[in-house]
């Protein structure tokens, strides 16, 4: 039976039973010390162990229930924003395989780039006849021009991450406001609760003096009642 329940109390702990409390002497009273030393640290290490997961699964729920709203909200936009974006009209192994669109878009950049060195050779024969004409002032504010053209070119706008960017910055400020307002509030509230204590101890210190005053214009009112009988009776 003593082996028995020994096996089954380590077996609670997914351990098998101890020896390194066994001694090679026969010490029974020794052993048993060891077992309940052990057992007694498992045990305890157990229930902390199970507190402080019970209590960071709080925490982490805690949090993710706080901000629930927040990703909600950002993953709404990115769903949005998937729709609006110009992406793949097949997906992965289709796309290799000319579509319509990709046919249309090649079109569209190929007459781009005809468009463009059209403009380019009829922009830099007009520089040429301006150069001539108004000289060199006017031939560096031409090239400065047309070195802005191209860098806008080069890098158009990104909708997308100016987007993505403001909305990042409007919550951002929106969860810095709400954290300045809960400041306040506790500031406020700090404020009222000591005004209240002041108007208490006022009020209480008022009473005790009007009090005072009562009875004191009790006692005198008893004296003159108590006066005017002995007046009366020595005006007899």
């Amino acid at each position: 039976v003593e082996e028995s329940f020994k096996t089954l109390f380590w077996a609670i702990f997914g351990l098998s039973e101890v020896k390194s409390v066994v001694i090679n002497y026969n010490h029974k009273f020794i052993e048993n010390i060891g077992y309940v030393l052990y057992g007694v640290y498992n045990v305890t290490m157990v229930i902390v162990l199970l507190n402080m997961l019970i209590a960071m699964i709080n925490s982490s729920f805690q949090e993710i229930e706080d901000d629930a709203d927040v990703e909600w909200k950002f993953a709404r936009a990115k769903l949005w924003f998937s729709y609006f974006e110009e992406g793949r009209t097949l997906p992965v192994p289709f796309n290799l395989v000319p579509s319509p669109k990709s046919l249309f878009y090649l079109l569209l950049k190929f007459k781009k780039w005809i468009t463009e060195l059209f403009q380019g050779h009829k922009k830099g024969f007009q520089e040429d006849t301006e150069m001539n004409k108004l000289g060199h002032n006017k031939q560096s504010s031409i090239r400065s021009s047309e070195d802005f053209h191209l860098n806008s070119f080069n890098n158009p706008p990104r909708q997308y991450q100016k987007i993505m960017k403001r909305l990042i910055k409007r919550y951002v400020l929106q969860a810095q406001i709400d954290k300045e307002s809960d400041e306040v509030n506790e500031g406020e509230l700090k404020e009222i609760k000591q005004d209240i204590s002041s108007l208490r101890y006022e009020l209480l210190e008022e009473k005790s003096q009007n009090m005072e005053d009562l009875a004191e214009l009790i006692r005198k009112l008893g004296e003159k009642l108590s006066l005017e009988p002995n007046q009366e009776e020595s005006n007899r």
